[in-house]
Order: structure tokens, then C-alpha cells, then sequence
């Protein structure tokens, strides 16, 4: 299986009412985790991060 590239897009700010990232809308925990997920795991974050 191929990896997941990262949604970083270099604007690391975290939005204090939803607390995603304003760069690239994961947590700080989805951003800590990212390198152990698995690639299916990613996936499952950038579609959650979709809707």
C-alpha cells in the first residue's frame, strides 16, 4: 500500500473553537499520530477533514 502524504500546507495555526489546525483542519493529536497511522487510518482523517 502506498503511504499518505501529509495535508500540511505550512499554515500551523490552531483554531481555538474547533480546535483543527486552520492549515490543514486536523487536530493536534491527528497531526502528532500522523507519522504511526496507518495509511488507511490517514485516509479516514482527510475524508473526516472533507465533510
Amino acid at each position: 500500500m502506498r503511504d499518505v502524504p501529509s495535508p500540511c500546507t505550512g499554515v500551523c495555526r490552531i483554531d481555538e473553537a474547533t480546535g483543527w489546525c486552520r492549515g490543514c483542519r486536523r487536530t493536534l493529536k491527528e497531526i502528532a499520530d500522523w507519522p504511526m497511522l496507518a495509511p488507511r487510518e490517514k485516509r479516514a482523517v482527510l475524508r473526516r477533514k472533507r465533510s
